[in-house]
């Protein structure tokens, strides 16, 4: 699963540690979902992306 969550923490300077305490889990899970290696739930999915001020789509869709 290719996604920007990586990308995006790294344009807004927040770490995987900020981001992680921030929604809920812990920084191997930010970066696993981040090298595309865990598919979250749709409820962490949703807090990474109010978090990082975008929408599912901008985030986890994957574009050809």
């Amino acid at each position: 699963m290719k996604n920007r969550v990586k990308y995006t923490r790294m344009e807004l300077a927040i770490t995987q540690e900020q981001l992680a305490k921030r929604v809920g889990a812990t920084r191997q899970t930010i970066g696993l979902i981040e090298k595309g290696d865990y598919n979250p739930s749709l409820h962490l999915c949703i807090a990474i992306s109010k978090e990082l001020g975008k929408t599912l789509d901008e985030l986890f869709w994957e574009v050809d």
